[in-house]
């Protein structure tokens, strides 16, 4: 029986771009259909700042006829969702959610790993895509960027590579994470000037929908706006799910600065970039790419469950491109985030279980934040030279 159910899902079907393509957009067209006839309150904010760019209104203002939450994204993103916010509200969600979809889709796609490794991906990520795209999350779109960003470094694009930087400040200011690759860049100079020439392009484009003074007075809303943001996040419990957000939540702490865990944790980042002669390698910089994927999680304030897509994508690429022997440790690892990670917010999780423990103390973080420490003692031990991919050694 176990031969005949791994047999069925060898067949080509499974492994075939197309049918992974149209899974990621089925998974689209569920996540707009469940709220069909429910206005989901995410987008309906991502359609108000258009208009609210338009109007040249406060961003930042409570608007409860329109909304329950506060928004948190920047003027230059009126623009972006400008041509979904113009749709009546079903199609133009439709059409949100599946372009989250595909360009994510798109961005794993476009990285030169091989079949085997770019199918993992889409299927080991399938569900916490799905949880995103439930609530019209943005983070899609953000990892596409910071795969995008490193595709254009790896391909002496720099240009471009600081254009998907600046798309994702310039709208969350998590895309600034990108600057990570500066060292892998080719032609740096080319680089610098593509960041300062698209930086003043967004920073300029809401006026033409606008007016300069209104866009400059934006930009500083925002900066006011979101130093209050990080205060309500610290203890809420849907916000900081993160591992500052577990080990506040774990103590019961309130009266200690996330800076003493942040800059242990930028130290362990950094520390890879020491080691200059494993740049040349491919697998060392990809693993650096899934280390930038869970460090902007897992140390933000602001990380919710749902944009743990982010996360996960890194977590795939830190399992597929280690050119060394996975050993059952990874494995369990793997599994241990799928379970706990991925599942806990949806209905195949024990429901005592998430809403006395999971939620409750940030533990979604927990399995993510144990693979990147794994992930940053071996690019610290480990040489990535070696391009042999071996089944995992349960022995090691």
């Amino acid at each position: 029986m176990k031969e005949k159910i791994l047999s069925f899902f060898r067949r080509p079907f499974f492994s075939d771009y197309r049918t992974l393509l149209g899974l990621w957009l089925l998974m689209a067209l569920i996540a707009a259909l469940q709220k069909m006839f429910v206005p989901n309150n995410n987008y309906m904010m991502y359609q108000a700042v258009f208009w609210h760019v338009w109007e040249q209104v406060s961003l930042f203002a409570h608007y409860p006829l329109e909304y329950w939450d506060v928004n948190h994204y920047g003027p230059f993103f009126g623009l972006v969702i400008a041509p979904y916010a113009l749709l009546p509200y079903f199609p133009g969600r439709l059409l949100w959610l599946l372009t989250l979809a595909f360009s994510l889709w798109y961005a794993v796609r476009k990285l030169p790993l091989r079949k085997w490794q770019h199918v993992f991906i889409y299927w080991f990520c399938a569900h916490e895509l799905l949880t995103a795209l439930y609530r019209s999350q943005f983070n899609v779109a953000i990892a596409a960027l910071v795969i995008g960003t490193f595709w254009a470094i790896e391909h002496r694009r720099d240009f471009w590579a600081a254009f998907f930087i600046m798309v994702g400040t310039f709208v969350k200011l998590y895309g600034i994470v990108g600057l990570a690759f500066f060292f892998f860049s080719k032609n740096k100079r080319q680089f610098i000037f593509g960041l300062v020439f698209w930086a003043v392009v967004m920073f300029c484009a809401p006026m033409l929908i606008s007016s300069p003074e209104y866009v400059v007075g934006q930009y500083h809303e925002w900066y006011v706006c979101l130093l209050g943001k990080n205060a309500e996040n610290l203890f809420s419990m849907q916000q900081n799910v993160s591992v500052l957000g577990m080990i506040r939540k774990i103590s019961g702490v309130a009266t200690y600065s996330d800076i003493w865990i942040l800059l242990p944790a930028l130290a362990l980042f950094a520390a890879p970039y020491l080691r200059i002669g494993q740049y040349r390698h491919s697998a060392f910089r990809y693993t650096l790419l899934a280390s930038v994927l869970m460090f902007l999680v897992l140390f933000s304030t602001g990380s919710e469950s749902s944009g743990y897509i982010t996360a996960f994508i890194g977590i795939c690429i830190w399992y597929v491109v280690a050119p060394w022997k996975r050993s059952c440790w990874d494995i369990a690892l793997l599994v241990f985030a799928f379970v706990l990670s991925s599942l806990s917010p949806s209905d195949l999780f024990p429901r005592w279980l998430k809403l006395h423990y999971v939620y409750p103390y940030a533990l979604k973080a927990f399995p993510v934040a144990l693979i990147w420490l794994k992930l940053v003692w071996e690019m610290l031990t480990r040489n990535y030279a070696n391009a042999e991919r071996i089944r995992p050694n349960c022995n090691s």
